[in-house]
């Protein structure tokens, strides 16, 4: 349990920005697709997110992130620029630190055994992750796989300056900018109230690592 801050919640009371069309740019292969996301976290100063099995991809290693795009790739058969999409997402982690920017986010315990790319390229991102922890503007929270939940699992998700929610999976990207949010601020702060921070995340990370 953590008594860090959680998600203001807006009044949202219209529509945010139009939603870009995720399946077009997917369709040009993952080097566009990333490059979009890119910027929507260059232009964000407030982000919370959860990611339930996979690592965050602000938080992913080149290698890490070149075998998550190799399985996307080979799933929707899109066009295989796997390092461009590559480079696009591992150049997030440059807004650490900057402009005042903050993160928190929550992955759940799942993401660090989930194998991907091997023992070579898990070893490599777990080892990324206890670095991570050090990193200004960053609150890094993860959910034991055991900790009693207080509401019921769902997609990842990330939540940009408290108005925008994109949301990733097997059918793709979906962005939401109305009331519906709400609901997604609720679902951060209760997933929230069950993630551990700091010295008992480092040794829920150094236990994955060990096995890995």
């Amino acid at each position: 349990m953590s008594d860090n801050p959680t998600v203001p919640v807006p009044d949202i009371t219209a529509g945010g920005p139009a939603a870009p069309d995720w399946p077009g740019l997917l369709r040009q292969g993952t080097g566009p697709i990333q490059a979009e996301f890119r910027r929507l976290v260059e232009q964000t100063t407030h982000y919370h997110g959860y990611s339930p099995d996979l690592v965050w991809g602000n938080l992913q290693t080149r290698a890490y992130a070149e075998e998550v795009l190799r399985l996307v790739v080979d799933l929707h058969g899109i066009p295989r620029d796997i390092e461009a999409g590559a480079a696009e997402r591992v150049a997030r982690a440059q807004y650490f630190g900057a402009g005042g920017r903050s993160f928190h986010v929550l992955l759940g315990e799942q993401t660090l055994l989930t194998g991907i790319g091997g023992p070579e390229v898990m070893r490599a991102q777990l080892e990324h992750l206890l670095e991570a922890l050090k990193l200004p503007g960053l609150t890094l929270g993860i959910i034991p796989a055991r900790a009693r939940l207080t509401v019921y699992p769902g997609d990842g998700f990330g939540i940009f300056d408290g108005a925008r929610v994109e949301v990733e999976g097997y059918r793709g990207g979906e962005t939401i900018t109305d009331d519906r949010v709400q609901v997604f601020h609720r679902a951060f702060d209760r997933l929230h109230e069950s993630a551990v921070y700091g010295d008992d995340a480092r040794a829920i990370i150094t236990t994955a690592l060990r096995t890995a």
